[in-house]
């Protein structure tokens, strides 16, 4: 069982960064990739960002490759979201989600194959 807290969303400006944070509890975190999903209002939930478990690979959705950073610390139980340049559509609510031994790409991009998720944290981008 694990249990998944995000943090660090808020208000701000079109260019402006934040760091999204995200608190996992249980023991074999380190069994568990890592990933970052949105939803805006009136559409779908989004693929944003994930991290294999073994670590060894990052994955992107288009729209925020080299603006946003998927980092995670295994000691700390911890998975972080450095958005960088970021634009009125990021606006949304950011979901924390763990999938254990994810490894493919295509599983990792799939939000019903994750097993654990956090309750969200709002990102709002002002223009």
């Amino acid at each position: 069982q694990a249990q998944l807290v995000e943090s660090g969303g808020g208000l701000v400006q079109a260019g402006d960064s934040l760091r999204l944070s995200c608190a996992a509890s249980g023991r074999t975190f380190s069994n568990y990739a890592m990933g970052w999903f949105r939803q805006a209002p009136g559409k779908e939930r989004e693929f944003v960002a994930a991290f294999s478990w073994s670590g060894g690979s990052t994955y992107y959705a288009d729209s925020v490759k080299g603006r946003f950073t998927i980092s995670r610390d295994n000691a700390k139980k911890m998975v972080y979201l450095q958005m960088n340049s970021l634009k009125p559509e990021d606006t949304a609510v950011y979901y924390c989600a763990a999938i254990r031994w994810g490894t493919s790409p295509q599983e990792l991009k799939t939000g019903w194959k994750y097993d654990y998720w956090g309750q969200g944290t709002q990102v709002t981008v002002s223009s």
